[in-house]
């Protein structure tokens, strides 16, 4: 997992999880890049390959995977968003902002967004949504805006 602290950010809890993932825009290494661990349900990785690279004809063997949770990836096509992360007890830890480009992989723990700007955005997760089972709604405590490293409000 090669990182650039600006490029790829892991958001972390207060018990050392891996919350979430962002993939900024501007990141673009020199060949393919895992960026996930394999102990997640959703694998991240970013492929720079040259033109006329051939990448052979596959399938994938349906082998079966236990998964508990959902994991979410978020890619935003147009504008702002800002994303608050939250501890699974529901503890503020920190905020971003994603722009056009962005991409985000929210692995645990909670998350509440604020449109900045009109956005296009992608969501991929594990379906299908399981209605009124898949998710708890809560009203987080008031908290003052922890920004990380990344475009500003």
């Amino acid at each position: 997992m090669n990182q650039s602290s600006r490029d790829v950010v892991w958001i972390f809890g207060h018990l050392s999880n891996h919350l979430a993932l962002i993939v900024r825009a501007s990141y673009s290494p020199s060949s393919i890049d895992f960026l996930t661990p394999d102990s997640f349900g959703q694998q991240v990785a970013y492929m720079n390959r040259p033109a006329g690279e051939v990448i052979q004809a596959h399938i994938h063997e349906p082998i079966s995977r236990t998964l508990i949770g959902t994991q979410e990836v978020l890619i935003i096509r147009r504008g702002r968003i800002r994303v608050d992360f939250y501890e699974s007890d529901r503890v503020y830890i920190s905020s971003a902002i994603l722009g056009p480009g962005d991409l985000m992989l929210l692995n645990t723990g909670g998350h509440g967004f604020e449109v900045l700007e009109d956005i296009d955005m992608i969501e991929i997760k594990q379906g299908p949504f399981a209605e009124g089972r898949d998710k708890t709604r809560f009203t987080p405590e008031p908290h003052e805006i922890r920004l990380i490293d990344g475009p500003s409000e």
